[in-house]
């Protein structure tokens, strides 16, 4: 009696594991039989209400049973694994005719291009580079660049001011870097810096204007500076910056921080000097403002202008990229599209 009840939980244990479709039903049918509670380990308790001559053979009836099924159970395993990997792989097939997707190449900016080059250009001049700060005190972006309350100057420079008071402002000039640096000295020793970054001033948003624009403005103070120096020190940036064939000119001008003050030109370079629409046919493009440092800004900055002087220059940014790369309209340097960063890359 014993013995068939062994061998006819053998049977449906095995039909069970044979008829398995999944992997969750294969595990179900093992645990049914084989568990610890399972029907087939449930017969191993009977043994203790067997007749001693009947236990040894009951016994390895049983497990008998329990190899022929994990037997089973393992093979069924290794089917069912082998069929779900067949299915994926099926799924996933990948037809290596196919032609390879192509990868875009990343664009740098025309207008990080322009800093990168005048960067290295007066980093290679022993000029070092100077982080300035877009929100400046009404004191350093005005004042200690001898531009009072009240002064004419400040209307060419509508502002940006922070919450209720006229202290805090987002700078119209990147000059408050200079000041910065000056007063910081402890000791007073030479500087040659340059400050890249962002200005910002009420403006028009036309093809040319933009209310935020980025300056990058120099400075050197040292012993016995003149004009002359700041005419090489910009010539040398003209021909690294748009061609050895470049030459300048230094046009009267006024600024408050500066005297003499000039604005820069420089040799077209679409019509070699000739005349063309770019220059507006007189062979020359302005390029940037400069001019001595005004003793009274040295004075402020700690700096005696009996024993010190020195020159100070501002290049935008913006105004050199559209010249250099012929770009038709300001805003089109801030809007990240990617047919236009296409056009100028490695120009």
């Amino acid at each position: 009696m014993e013995q068939e009840q062994v061998r006819l939980e053998e049977e449906r244990a095995l039909q069970d594991i044979e008829s398995a479709k999944d992997e969750t039903s294969l595990e179900s049918a093992y645990n049914a039989h084989l568990a610890k509670k399972g029907a087939l380990s449930a017969l191993m308790a009977q043994m203790g209400k067997m007749e001693k001559e009947s236990r040894a053979a009951f016994g390895k009836a049983i497990n008998e049973a329990k190899q022929k099924v994990i037997a089973l159970y393992e093979q069924k395993k290794a089917e069912l694994a082998k069929k779900k990997l067949e299915e994926k792989l099926k799924k996933e097939k990948i037809d290596v005719t196919l032609p390879a997707k192509a990868k875009r190449i990343g664009r740098i900016n025309p207008y990080y291009q322009i800093i990168d080059e005048v960067s290295e250009i007066f980093l290679d001049m022993g000029y070092e580079i100077v982080e300035g700060r877009d929100v400046e005190s009404d004191r350093f972006n005005f004042e200690l660049l001898n531009v009072p309350k009240d002064h004419p100057a400040r209307d060419m420079q509508d502002t940006f001011y922070i919450g209720n008071g006229v202290d805090l402002l987002l700078r119209t000039q990147t000059s408050a870097a200079q000041a910065h640096t000056m007063l910081e000295k402890e000791v007073k020793t030479p500087i040659r810096m340059i400050s890249p970054g962002k200005a910002y001033r009420r403006d028009d948003d036309d093809m040319t204007h933009s209310h935020q624009f980025a300056q990058i403005e120099g400075l050197v103070v040292d012993h016995d500076i003149s004009l002359a120096n700041l005419k090489a020190t910009l010539e040398l940036f003209a021909k690294k910056m748009f061609g050895e064939k470049r030459e300048i000119r230094l046009r009267s001008s006024y600024f408050p921080f500066t005297e003499p003050s000039v604005e820069v030109d420089v040799s077209c370079f679409n019509c070699q000097g000739k005349g063309c629409p770019m220059c507006k046919h007189t062979g020359w493009i302005e390029i940037l403002g400069a001019g001595m440092v005004n003793p009274k800004v040295l004075e402020m900055c700690g700096y005696d202008p009996k024993e010190w002087s020195g020159f100070a220059f501002g290049v935008g940014v913006e105004r050199v990229a559209m010249l250099k790369y012929g770009i038709d309209d300001i805003r089109r340097l801030y809007q990240n599209d990617i047919r236009f960063l296409k056009d100028y890359v490695g120009k």
